[in-house]
């Protein structure tokens, strides 16, 4: 038996171009890079915004087995009972209780179980509970259940990125940023054994502005007008990140950012 279990974190799926991507090219990465788990970002998935149901299914078929959202994750009606009928479909833990779904949820692969949060930065985006705070709350009711935990920050702004890898170095197994679709080149292990990076990227066309046809996004910033996004037909990349987890400590000991685009 392995001593190890390796996570491979994917970037927000931008659309259908980066959900069909995701389906033809995810099981190869799976067997190449000697993946036990794979978490996905779904909350830009469906085609416009947000996520579906369908979209979901999809991520699901091309091998992910958990699914994390974000800013988006209510954008899409359909999704709010999915929410509560689908225990391996998260949205962030600092909305109310009261709404829809789940913050936090456990992957069971039998020989290791895995805890996964997801929680929404505050800076630039919803006033919603202190993501610290929320953490605080969050991974004390998780281990009740589980070693290893992930968590999803899906956060705008670098610096309360890194502050909060920090804060929870030595008490999850790994932090993942996410939301803002570009890779960033500081994955890394943190001094308690926290694996860190501060944004996986994103699955989604490779000549776009954070998945989005770069001539709609320049003429919205040279105009201020508002304009409907559209997700161009082009080659697409996948990024995002493999964290190697020492089953027995929970710490990572490897990380591997991973950006692929073959055709």
């Amino acid at each position: 038996m392995n001593s190890t279990v390796r996570i491979l974190c994917v970037g927000d799926v931008v659309g259908s171009v980066g959900t069909d991507y995701l389906m033809k090219k995810l099981p190869i990465i799976k067997r190449e890079k000697n993946i036990d788990v794979c978490i996905v970002n779904g909350e830009n998935s469906a085609k416009g915004n947000g996520i579906t149901p369908f979209s979901a299914r999809e991520i699901f078929s091309a091998g992910a087995d958990f699914i994390t959202t974000g800013n988006h994750a209510f954008k899409r009606q359909e999704m709010y009972s999915f929410y509560d009928e689908t225990l391996s479909v998260i949205r962030p833990a600092n909305y109310k209780d009261t709404v829809y779904g789940r913050g936090y949820g456990i992957i069971d692969k039998g020989n290791v179980r895995i805890g996964v949060i997801n929680i929404l930065g505050t800076v630039y985006l919803e006033p919603l509970e202190n993501p610290f705070d929320c953490a605080d709350r969050v991974i004390d009711e998780l281990k009740k259940e589980v070693d290893i935990i992930l968590v999803d920050f899906h956060a705008e702004a670098t610096s309360e990125k890194r502050a909060f890898g920090f804060y929870l170095d030595g008490r999850v197994s790994a932090v993942f940023g996410t939301h803002t679709h570009v890779q960033t080149a500081d994955g890394q292990i943190l001094e308690n054994g926290t694996g860190y990076i501060t944004d996986l990227g994103m699955c989604g066309p490779k000549r776009s502005v954070l998945g989005i046809t770069p001539e709609i996004i320049i003429e919205k910033f040279r105009t201020g007008l508002p304009r409907r996004f559209e997700n161009p037909e082009t080659d697409c990349e996948i990024s995002g990140c493999i964290f190697t987890v020492d089953k027995k400590s929970t710490k990572t000991v490897e990380v591997e950012r991973l950006y692929y685009d073959e055709k």
